[in-house]
């Protein structure tokens, strides 16, 4: 069903588009850090709530992107049309439920997780996560968008609007930071502004029924329950998954706030940089839906089944070449941060942490987990992705961490470890073969 040129075209896309967002988020991140270690902090800290957020949106266009794929496989053009309206109409409403509720109560929020941080970072967390929260509908949008194009099998489209959105990011954080002296509200509202713009693009682009999927704003203002149901029963497991597991990372955050500005700040960095040593195991998690997507849509598990093998070798590939790329890249990276020698040094060492976990164990952990969800594997993946989260990451996290006291370092050892547990399950998973036996559409 996918040529090796089919599927360079839609890996390389999607990959130069995951590299094109870590850098911009790095340079916003470098930006930031010329405003003081406390916005530096601040920053890193909501960027974990919206992270979890993000992802609970993210499950939506998954769960969208899984069944339009597998209509595409099946060659039915009007129920992946309407499925691709109804994506848009169901992310629209929780999107915007989501910034609501981050208005009504982000501080609240931020004082039970990360009260005990100094007063300019907190003040810094709360101004950030204002703005951030306005921008979720219009993230919303473009991800769906995104997510229909990709499904078939067409992902320059995102790649350009992406590289649309990222610039107008950066222009204008670069004149928010160095010509305004505005700071946090700077990476805020840029992110606003860059979301608004990509949200209003994809939509154009999305209603051009010369698309192999296109969609209508008859459909979008419709309500399809049975449609609606079909996405929800991929994108709640995924989203609670997803969610959860962004929530334990919160948890962790607040326990790393516990161990000062320079660990604060240099998990913060380490987060920003170490998406370079998985942008294209990340790429390939988007690309494995459309690919498994349409082969189950078809009813072709013998394919599902060698793609799936050939995607992950594909990713292993990359995911070596990049981590080791960037671990001798390092210290000249860090060297481009104003940051104090301390928090240099840590970030040095939480990133070759990062990146040798990640050689070995990545690809089957997430982008195989991906696979297994675009066959409707979805509850399985959910309660072995939470319970490994809470039983290793969180447990074993705060027993390296305070028990020991090897602080923000014993945090990302425990990670190795969630991700060792994974991947072991995820394997048997695969090879058992019980993916096979569940029907989406």
């Amino acid at each position: 069903m996918f040529s090796n040129q089919a599927l360079r075209k839609l890996i390389i896309p999607i990959f130069l588009d995951q590299l094109l967002i870590i850098l911009v988020g790095i340079i916003a991140t470098m930006m930031v850090s010329y405003a003081g270690e406390a916005a530096v902090s601040g920053v890193s800290l909501v960027d974990m709530i919206n992270m979890l957020l993000i992802n609970v949106l993210a499950a939506l266009t998954t769960g969208g992107a899984v069944i339009v794929s597998q209509y595409i496989g099946h060659k039915d053009k009007g129920q992946a049309c309407n499925a691709a309206s109804q994506l848009i109409t169901i992310s629209s409403i929780i999107s915007v439920g989501i910034t609501l509720g981050v208005i009504l109560f982000h501080k609240p929020l931020l004082q039970i997780l990360f009260g005990n941080v100094e007063v300019d970072v907190m003040n810094a967390a709360i101004t950030y996560f204002v703005l951030s929260a306005l921008s979720y509908p219009f993230l919303a949008i473009y991800d769906s968008g995104a997510a229909l194009f990709r499904s078939m099998g067409n992902s320059r489209v995102p790649m350009i609007v992406s590289i649309i959105m990222n610039l107008t990011n950066l222009v204008w954080n670069a004149i928010g930071i160095f010509m305004l002296h505005a700071g946090v509200v700077s990476v805020g509202v840029s992110s606003i502004l860059a979301r608004l713009v990509a949200a209003i693009i994809m939509v154009c682009l999305s209603l051009n029924k010369k698309n192999q999927i296109f969609i209508s704003f008859r459909e979008i203002f419709s309500w399809n329950g049975e449609m609606i149901k079909k996405i929800l029963n991929i994108a709640i497991p995924n989203g609670i998954e997803n969610g959860i597991v962004q929530l334990g990372r919160v948890l962790l955050i607040s326990i790393i706030a516990l161990f000062g500005t320079d660990q604060i700040a240099a998990n913060g960095i380490t987060n920003s940089l170490v998406g370079i040593s998985i942008s294209f195991a990340t790429a390939m998690n988007l690309a494995i839906v459309t690919v498994i997507g349409q082969c189950v849509g078809a009813g072709d598990y013998k394919q599902a089944d060698y793609y799936t093998k050939k995607i992950i070798k594909i990713t292993y590939i990359g995911t070596i070449c990049i981590s080791l790329a960037q671990i001798l890249m390092l210290p000249w990276i860090l060297s481009l941060y104003t940051l104090s020698e301390e928090v240099t040094k840590l970030t040095y060492i939480l990133v070759v942490i990062h990146n040798c976990f990640a050689i070995f164990l990545w690809p089957v952990s997430f982008t195989l987990s991906n696979g297994l969800r675009a066959a409707g594997d979805v509850r399985f993946t959910m309660v072995i992705s939470i319970s490994s989260m809470f039983i290793l990451r969180i447990s074993f996290g705060y027993i390296l961490g305070i028990v020991f006291n090897m602080g923000v370092v014993g945090i990302w050892i425990a990670m190795g470890g969630d991700w060792l547990l994974r991947s072991i399950i995820y394997i048997f998973r695969f090879k058992g073969g019980k993916w096979k036996n569940f029907k989406v559409i």
